[in-house]
């Protein structure tokens, strides 16, 4: 799983209330990608495009545990989110939808708004294409690969069934 596109920066501390904030909660996803993360950069749910990867530092999607958040970050056309550290919640809600995320800690030192990434989800690597630089994430582990590679909990679990009681 290589992702390549833009890099949108974002700092610590990212509350999943700003992801997605309550005034759009409980609209349908097609309005609520028209607000994302739009209180910290009002461009992004404007710009954002199909492929595009979000760097953020520690902590992002901390707070509540909207699971909202990253189908949001999904449907806005986010391939893959690349932050220092995640909130629990977050880190579990984007697996389980089967959005990739690596956490790599010093990337956001690595990378400016802008800058051309490759990420590989399998290996960790994160090829700063504009700078010319390489960043070692944490690949992710094989049980959440596989659920990745088949789209999310709900179709990994079509595809191979419940373990056994």
């Amino acid at each position: 799983m290589i992702f390549q596109g833009r890099a949108w920066k974002f700092g610590d501390n990212i509350p999943t209330d700003v992801i997605t904030p309550i005034a759009i909660l409980f609209k349908p996803m097609n309005e609520i990608v028209q607000h994302v993360l739009e209180t910290v950069n009002p461009d992004f749910p404007k710009k954002v495009q199909q492929g595009d990867i979000i760097v953020a530092g520690q902590n992002f999607a901390c707070s509540s545990g909207r699971a909202i958040a990253p189908k949001a970050i999904k449907a806005a056309g986010i391939s893959v989110v690349i932050a220092e550290s995640f909130s629990r919640t977050f880190y579990r809600n984007a697996h389980e939808i089967g959005l990739p995320i690596l956490m790599a800690p010093g990337v956001s030192s690595e990378v400016d708004e802008g800058d051309i990434l490759e990420a590989n989800v399998e290996t960790g690597v994160i090829k700063n294409l504009t700078k010319g630089k390489t960043v070692q994430a944490e690949p992710s582990p094989p049980f959440l690969l596989d659920m990745l590679k088949a789209g999310g909990l709900i179709p990994y679990v079509e595809k191979v069934g419940f373990p056994s009681d």
